[in-house]
């Protein structure tokens, strides 16, 4: 398994189910929330099945119960407060890093890679994290869930860390854990290498490859590897590996 040749310049690198496994403070928050509004706690893997269209999107599917579920716009109004305010209480308590994430970062940055964390998590959230968890230092630019009108899978989020990297979106790569990456990346003109880490809305990452009629191929990873670790390999064994920036 190989990436197109090509001198990269940039790595854009997705958060949740990335990076670190959030799941559990998300589903801490979700449930004190859903606490707080007298509903039953859910599992955590149904919350992290939920995961990965922003937060607003969770709000709504962790009311509902439902993928695709809506609340009504008071509930979901007062289940958004409650929800931010413990999410805040928990954040970074009892998410994990994975195995390997800071070497492969640190690899990266070596080869003279930028590096920008690309996630639709509200900024209020990811820069804290990445503070707490030490990964901050890593990263060239940061963006957000709401640093832009459009989170993914549209490519809006792609296109301002091209922008803030001061690169062409064509001499950068994605790596996440989702069809919304993927879709993400493909609209901004650059590979995606997906993980087996994360959530994808609660399906396997494999359903995004070679299986998938031609209709769908813009849902289709370049390479799908176990973790991030294997990510940071495949990139810089690419030929014509990263240009020396630094």
């Amino acid at each position: 398994m190989t990436l197109p040749a090509h001198a990269w310049r940039g790595v854009l690198i997705d958060l949740d189910g990335t990076l670190m496994d959030t799941a559990p403070d998300l589903a801490d928050a979700v449930n004190r929330m859903r606490a707080d509004l007298g509903l039953p706690a859910l599992p955590l893997e149904r919350v992290a099945a939920y995961v990965g269209k922003g937060a607003d999107v969770l709000v709504h599917r962790a009311l509902t119960d439902d993928l695709a579920g809506r609340a009504g716009e008071e509930d979901f109004a007062r289940g958004r407060a409650l929800f931010f305010s413990n999410y805040h209480a928990v954040n970074g308590d009892r998410s994990i890093v994975f195995n390997g994430v800071p070497a492969a970062l640190r690899r990266l940055r070596d080869a003279g890679l930028r590096l920008a964390c690309v996630t639709n998590k509200p900024r209020e959230f990811t820069v804290p994290l990445l503070d707490k968890v030490d990964l901050a230092q890593f990263f060239d630019a940061t963006v957000a869930g709401d640093d832009v009108p459009q989170k993914k899978p549209h490519p809006a989020l792609l296109l301002e860390a091209c922008r803030r990297l001061h690169l062409a979106a064509v001499d950068c790569l994605m790596i996440g854990d989702s069809i919304n990456d993927a879709l993400a990346a493909h609209a901004a003109g650059c590979p995606v290498v997906l993980v087996e880490t994360g959530y994808n809305e609660g399906a396997s990452v494999h359903h995004l490859s070679a299986q998938l009629p031609d209709e769908h191929a813009e849902a289709r990873a370049d390479a799908i590897v176990p973790s991030l670790s294997e990510a940071a390999a495949l990139i810089l064994a690419a030929p014509h590996g990263a240009t020396k920036l630094r």
